[in-house]
């Protein structure tokens, strides 16, 4: 009986230690299932990544609910996350055409708008992100269109600059499938985004004369519950048009790479550029950011 009860404890032993291990191993999988891309670097994050991309355009015409855009894809094979970004208040997508090639050169599909007016409010840039993520998606599932197999459209996302950037606020509010929103000097007259539940990286400018950060980024920033993974970035000598700065690129670039990569690819390769000891080491190396604010981990 004594040598029963032995083995009985063994095999329990056995089995609860395969089943962490097996929890340990899925847990592993599922953070890496998207990973695309070498290791990132801090110099690497600031320029264009590893993937030849092409485009493709959206007519006005063609477009439902949006007022066209171009789509920027990687021509490696596989499947990828999808994000559309918006201009500001009378801007095109001219304005923000970097933004679509360098995060599909980081190994995303990125639709980047026109707006069906150029005077469009926040809310109705939302229902526009969302109208753009859905006909990348609709294409995509198009044997006979170059985007074919190429999108996930479990993985989608927003970002946008000035009223885009309010519009991915209230994207991220208005649609809960959406996996993260990075907004850019965002402006919007609501100022309570307390059920936004997808990660938010938001990044204003200390001059910022237009939508100051003291009445728009950081009450948008403490509105969001501690609940959501959340970010803050304040960008030094700089005003409300630092998305269009070249100059910034680079930064600007790091952190939505980093951000998307994090919570639309699931990476943890890319924590470090976001949280912990060595994020606010890169804060403390650089005069450029004027503040950085997070709830990290995540």
């Amino acid at each position: 009986m004594q040598l029963a009860s032995q083995s009985t404890r063994h095999l329990a032993r056995f089995t609860q230690a395969s089943v962490i291990a097996a929890a340990v191993l899925f847990t592993g999988v599922a953070s890496a299932q998207y990973q695309k891309g070498p290791d990132p670097t801090v110099a690497g994050l600031e320029r264009d990544g590893s993937f030849a991309v092409r485009t493709t355009t959206v007519s006005r015409l063609s477009a439902s609910g949006f007022g066209g855009g171009t789509i920027y894809y990687p021509t490696a094979t596989g499947s990828y996350g999808v994000i559309a970004v918006s201009p500001g208040f009378t801007a095109y997508q001219s304005s923000i055409s970097w933004i679509g090639s360098r995060l599909a050169s980081h190994g995303f599909v990125v639709i980047t708008i026109d707006t069906n007016s150029t005077s469009d409010q926040p809310d109705s840039r939302a229902r526009q992100l969302k109208a753009a993520l859905d006909k990348v998606v609709s294409n995509a599932s198009s044997r006979t269109n170059v985007l074919y197999g190429k999108v996930d459209s479990s993985r989608m996302a927003v970002a946008g600059h000035s009223m885009g950037g309010g519009g991915s606020l209230a994207a991220v509010r208005d649609y809960p499938q959406l996996k993260a929103a990075v907004p850019l000097a965002p402006w919007h007259s609501t100022k309570n985004f307390s059920t936004v539940r997808a990660p938010t990286l938001i990044i204003g400018a200390d001059g910022d004369s237009v939508a100051s950060v003291s009445t728009h980024s950081i009450p948008f920033y403490n509105s969001i519950p501690s609940s959501t993974p959340k970010g803050y970035l304040e960008l030094n000598n700089e005003d409300h048009f630092f998305p269009q700065d070249s100059g910034e690129y680079g930064l600007v670039g790091k952190y939505m790479i980093s951000w998307f990569k994090r919570f639309v690819d699931n990476d943890t390769r890319y924590s470090p550029f976001l949280c912990g000891a060595p994020h606010q080491q890169q804060v403390a190396n650089t005069l450029r950011i004027a503040d950085a604010r997070n709830n990290c981990p995540y």
